[in-house]
C-alpha cells in the first residue's frame, strides 16, 4: 500500500490530505489559484512531498491514487464559459427547456431573491432557442415505436445546427428512458457524418445515457449540463494529468463523485462532479463516526466561500437529493443530499439599504483573490474572517500555523468604513454583529436540514469541519439544540480527507412505475419479473462498467434503493430494499411495510395514505468495490500532561458587547493530549484551524486527537434574535 492523496479545490483554499502505511497522515492548505487551478494543485503536491520527506518524483511514484474533487465544471455553468451546443429533441417539444417547470424561476436562488418578485428572472438558457431542433420520431410511454426515425430528417437538422456554430450535440427524445433506440440511432448518424478522424467531429451526449429517468425537463437539463461542462473538465483533467505524469505519477487521476464514491476520470460523467467536495466530507464523517461510535451526525463544513450541511442517520448517507439543482438548473442526478449556503470566512458583510439599512452577510464572497481585507491582497470588503480577527478570535501572527500573516488594522479599517460608521456602531460591536448574524444563518439552515427531514437534532453529534468550523461551531450549535460537537483532527481539510479514503462506487438508476400494493383489491403485485428485470439490467451495467475499471464481480457490494410513494401523491420517499430480487408477494409486503415506516418517520403516521396503494417509481442500484479501510492514527493512552503545558498566554477577546474585550486563555493544540480538558472561555490554536470555546462549553481531546466540545450549562438552544437579515 502506497500513498492515497485527496484533493479538494474550494473557492478560497485548495485542501490536500494523504493517508499511507501505518496510519501515516499528512495535510496542507494552499490558496486556490482561479486563473489556473493546476498552479495551486501542484503547489499542494510539492508541500505534501516536503512533509513526507521525499522528493516530489519519489513521493508521486509511491502514490497509489490521486482522488480529486473540483468545482471547475460548476464554475463553467455559473460563468457561462462552456461550448455552444445544439439540442436535438422530439418535434413539438423544442420549447421544453425554456418553459421549464412552474417553479423554474426559483430553482437555485436564495430565499431573499425569491421574495424580490420585482427583480427575479428565469435563468439565461445554456442553449439558445435557435440551437434547438425537433426531429420527426415518437415513442409511447411503454417504449413502443409510434413513428420511426427519419435519417434524412436527422441529417438535415444536424447540418442546420452545425451551420449555426454547434460545438457538440445533446439528444433528448421523448420517453427515451423507456427505450433509447432512437437516441442511439441519432448518435450513430452524427458519428457517421462527422467521424472522429474529421476535424469537424463533435461530441454527442444522450439523455438516456446520462439520466435514464422520467421527467422531460430535468432529464434534458441533466444531459445539457453534462455536455456543457464536459469539455471544460476534460481540458482541466488532461492538464493536471500531464503535470502529474511529468512529476512522476504514472496512474490515472480518480474523480470524486457526488454519489459518494470515486471513479477513473476517463469513466466519469462530468455532471457527477458537481458538489463532490462536500459529499467527500460527509463520507469522511460517516467513516470517522464508525470509529468513534457516532451513528447520527450533522455534518457541517464552514470554509472560505460556503457553508455545507449534510445528515448521516444510523451511520449511513442514505438519501439522495430529491431535486438536485446545479446553478439554476433542476437535474436528475442521484447525488447525496448536501445543502450549501453562501456563509463562510470570506462571506462579505454589507448593508442592505432597500431593507432599511439591515446588515447582511453573504452570499457574495471575497474568495482567495483578493480575499478578506486582512489578507492584504487588495480586498476592500469586510468579511467574516475580518470580523473574527477584530474580535480577537484569530492570532494575526499564527494563521495557518504562521504561513499566512493577517493585518488586523486593515480588517478594522474596512469594517469601520463599510459597517460601523453607517450603522453608528463601534468597530468591535459591528464585528460582533457580523459574527452573530452569520452564526444565526448557519444555525437556522442546519436546524431546517435536520428537523424538517424527520430527525431530532438533540440526539445528533455536530461535526464541525472546514477551516472556520471550529471557530464558529459552539455559537451556531445553540440554534440547533445540539450539545455535543466533534471537530475532527483533519477538520480544516475534511473534504480532502474524505476523498483520500473513498471507495470506487457509482449509482445506476432507472425509472419504472410499479403498483406493488393495490388497496381496493388488498392484493400485492404478482408479476415479480417486473421488479427483478430492471434490477438485473442495472446489475449487468454495473458489473460491465467496473470490470473495465479492473475489478471482479466478487469484489462488488450491491445496494438497492427504491423511490416509493403512496398512489396519487407526488413526493417520493427513498427506501433501502432488504434484497436485490423479489421471490414472492411476501417480499412486496415487506417492502410496503418498510416504506410506510419510513414515511411515518418523516411525515408522521397520521400522514399515511394506504388507500392510494403503494407504488415504486424508480430503482437505484449502488455498486461499491469493497477494499480495506485505512487505519486512523490512535494516540496511545497515557496520563494526560497538565493543560498548563499547552498554555500560551492570554489575548483580549470580544465575547459580548456588555463585557467588551476580556483577557482570554490561549492554548497550543499541538501540545495537548487525549484526556486534557479545557473549560471556556478559551481559544485553542492549531496549525490549520482555531477552536473558539465560549463560556458554558468544555473542550476535551479523544485518542484520535479529535476535539470534543460539550455543553456544560443548562441552556441548550437559543432563539435566533433579530440582529440583521437571516435570509
Amino acid at each position: 500500500m502506497g500513498f492515497n492523496i485527496g484533493i479538494d479545490i474550494g473557492g478560497t483554499f485548495t485542501d490536500c490530505f494523504v493517508t499511507g502505511d501505518s496510519g501515516l497522515i499528512l495535510a496542507c492548505k494552499t490558496p486556490t489559484t482561479h486563473y489556473d487551478l493546476s498552479v495551486g494543485f501542484m503547489k499542494g503536491m510539492r508541500e505534501l512531498a516536503r512533509l513526507s520527506g521525499k522528493p516530489l518524483d519519489v513521493f508521486l511514484s509511491e502514490t497509489d491514487s490521486v482522488r480529486y474533487s473540483t468545482t471547475v465544471g460548476t464554475n463553467a455553468v455559473i460563468e457561462r464559459t462552456g461550448p455552444k451546443l445544439g439540442l436535438i429533441t422530439t418535434a413539438g417539444f423544442e420549447d421544453t427547456i425554456f418553459l421549464g417547470r412552474a417553479r423554474n424561476w426559483a430553482d437555485g436562488v436564495s430565499m431573499a431573491e425569491m421574495r424580490d418578485q420585482a427583480r427575479i428572472r428565469k435563468p439565461e438558457p445554456l442553449i439558445q432557442p435557435d440551437m434547438v431542433v425537433g426531429i420527426r420520431e415518437r415513442m409511447d410511454s411503454a417504449g413502443q415505436v409510434l413513428m420511426p426515425l427519419s435519417r434524412e430528417d436527422v441529417l438535415e437538422k444536424v447540418q442546420a445546427l452545425v451551420d449555426r456554430g454547434a460545438m457538440g450535440f445533446v439528444v433528448s427524445l421523448l420517453w427515451s428512458f423507456m427505450n433509447p433506440e432512437h437516441e442511439h440511432m441519432v448518435k450513430e448518424i452524427i458519428e457517421e457524418e462527422y467521424p472522429e478522424d474529421y476535424l469537424g467531429s463533435l461530441p454527442v451526449v444522450l439523455s438516456s445515457d446520462v439520466s435514464a429517468k422520467s421527467g422531460e425537463y430535468p432529464r434534458t437539463m441533466t444531459a445539457i449540463v453534462n455536455a456543457y461542462i464536459h469539455g471544460v473538465m476534460a481540458d482541466e483533467i488532461n492538464k493536471l494529468s500531464n503535470e502529474l505524469r511529468d512529476s512522476g505519477f504514472k496512474r490515472p487521476i480518480t474523480l470524486v463523485h457526488n454519489t459518494g464514491g470515486t471513479k477513473k476520470a476517463s469513466r466519469t460523467r462530468a455532471v457527477l462532479t458537481h458538489n463532490a467536495g462536500p459529499v467527500a466530507g460527509m463520507y469522511g464523517a460517516a467513516f470517522q463516526g464508525r470509529s468513534t461510535g457516532d451513528q447520527n451526525i450533522v455534518f457541517t463544513d464552514m470554509g472560505g466561500t460556503s457553508f455545507d450541511i449534510g445528515v448521516i442517520a444510523n451511520g449511513e448517507m442514505k438519501s439522495h437529493d430529491f431535486i438536485p439543482v446545479i446553478d439554476r438548473w433542476r437535474t436528475n442526478i442521484p447525488a447525496v443530499e448536501v445543502k450549501s449556503i453562501g456563509a463562510g470566512g470570506g462571506s462579505i458583510a454589507w448593508i442592505n439599504k432597500l431593507m432599511g439599512n439591515a446588515l447582511e452577510v453573504g452570499p457574495q464572497s471575497a474568495g482567495s483573490m483578493p480575499g478578506p481585507a486582512c489578507y492584504d491582497q487588495g480586498g476592500a470588503e469586510p468579511t467574516v474572517t475580518d470580523a473574527d480577527l477584530v474580535l480577537g478570535f484569530y492570532n494575526p501572527d499564527n494563521y495557518l500555523g504562521g504561513k499566512m500573516l493577517l493585518d488586523p488594522d486593515l480588517a478594522a479599517e474596512v469594517i469601520e468604513k463599510k459597517i460601523a460608521r453607517p450603522l453608528g456602531l463601534s468597530v468591535a460591536e459591528a464585528a460582533w454583529r457580523i459574527r452573530r448574524l452569520v452564526d444565526a444563518q448557519m444555525g437556522q439552515e442546519t436546524f431546517n436540514e435536520v428537523a424538517l427531514k424527520g430527525h431530532d437534532p438533540r440526539i445528533f453529534s455536530l461535526y464541525a469541519c472546514g477551516g472556520a468550523g471550529a471557530a464558529h461551531a459552539c455559537d451556531f450549535a445553540g440554534y440547533i439544540g445540539i450539545k455535543r460537537i466533534v471537530a475532527p483532527f483533519s477538520s480544516s481539510v475534511y473534504g480532502a480527507f474524505g476523498a483520500s479514503i473513498m471507495k470506487i462506487k457509482e449509482v445506476w438508476e432507472r425509472s419504472r412505475s410499479l403498483k406493488i400494493f393495490q388497496w381496493a383489491r388488498q392484493k400485492y403485485l404478482d408479476d415479480i419479473e417486473s421488479f427483478n428485470r430492471p434490477v438485473r439490467e442495472l446489475k449487468e451495467l454495473a458489473i460491465r462498467d467496473l470490470r473495465l475499471e479492473g475489478y471482479d464481480e466478487r469484489q462488488i457490494k450491491f445496494t438497492l434503493e427504491l423511490d416509493m410513494r403512496y398512489g396519487s401523491q407526488y413526493n417520493l420517499t427513498k427506501v433501502t430494499s432488504p434484497r436485490l430480487e423479489i421471490a414472492s408477494a411476501d417480499d412486496f409486503r415487506e417492502l410496503c411495510e418498510l416504506f410506510m415506516a419510513r414515511y411515518a418517520e418523516i411525515y408522521s403516521a397520521e400522514a399515511g395514505f394506504p388507500q392510494g396503494g403503494v407504488n415504486i417509481e424508480g430503482f437505484f442500484l449502488t455498486a461499491e468495490v469493497m477494499t480495506e479501510d485505512p487505519r486512523l492514527p490512535v494516540e496511545k493512552s497515557a496520563p494526560a500532561t497538565p493543560e498548563s503545558q499547552a498554555h500560551k498566554g492570554k489575548r483580549a477577546v470580544f465575547w459580548e458587547p456588555k463585557e467588551g474585550y476580556v483577557d482570554t486563555d490561549i492554548y497550543d493544540w499541538t501540545a495537548l493530549h487525549p484526556g486534557n480538558m479545557i473549560a471556556g472561555p478559551a481559544i485553542i490554536e492549531s496549525p490549520q484551524t482555531t477552536f473558539v470555546i465560549p463560556k458554558g462549553w468544555q473542550f476535551s481531546m479523544d485518542t484520535f486527537r479529535n476535539g470534543i466540545l460539550e455543553r456544560t450549562d443548562v441552556a441548550v438552544a437559543k432563539q435566533p434574535e433579530r440582529i440583521g437579515s437571516l435570509s
